[in-house]
């Protein structure tokens, strides 16, 4: 098992290990190989510690899994929360989406959130906590629109068409895609109504 930087400093303290280093490893392979790769027995390898760790914290495997679901859930719609203000300039905010989302990507928070939603296919518990993601995503982006002078039903259309554009284009090879390309798709999604 390929052991991230991560997840080798929470092995390499000292005193035993708390629910959120769990996680933090888990998170880690999930990155790597997908949430079916999470099981207890590897991951209590990777951090140097006996089985008996885990099941001080986590009555089970599923009880590990639901954790990083709430986790997940809980941090991604507080950073979209605090991504998408209320106030200020709502182009100058879809702006700053797009380059979080785009130039700044997060190689790993990718791979977790596509390890979530490949899971979310055939587990009812992953696929609430994608649900509530995605409806929180598009509410705050949707009322970005509102803001800069959409009708509702329209805002909602170019929340969509926003998030499908930035995971989209965080699949692609960079290589393919030019910047001004780029540059150009974000400023006609984001343009004002005529």
């Amino acid at each position: 098992m390929a052991v991230r930087k991560a997840t080798q400093e929470v092995a390499a303290r000292p005193g035993t290990l708390d629910a959120a280093a769990w996680i933090a490893a888990a998170f880690d392979v999930a990155a790597d190989k997908g949430m079916d790769a999470v099981r207890v027995e590897p991951l209590a390898k990777a951090l140097s510690v006996t089985k008996g760790s885990f099941y001080w914290h986590f009555a089970d495997r599923r009880a590990l899994i639901d954790a990083m679901l709430r986790q997940w859930a809980d941090r991604r719609i507080a950073a979209i929360r605090e991504q998408a203000p209320h106030d200020g300039n709502p182009a100058l905010a879809l702006r700053r989406l797009a380059e979080l989302y785009g130039r700044r990507s997060n190689a790993r928070g990718l791979a977790v959130e596509l390890a979530i939603r490949a899971f979310a296919h055939g587990d009812a518990k992953a696929g609430s906590a994608v649900q509530d993601v995605d409806r929180e995503r598009l509410k705050h982006v949707a009322a970005l629109f509102e803001r800069l002078g959409y009708a509702p039903r329209d805002a909602n259309a170019r929340a969509v068409l926003f998030y499908a554009f930035l995971f989209g284009q965080s699949l692609l090879d960079r290589r393919a895609v030019a910047a001004s390309g780029t540059e150009i798709a974000i400023a006609a999604l984001i343009e004002p109504p005529r």
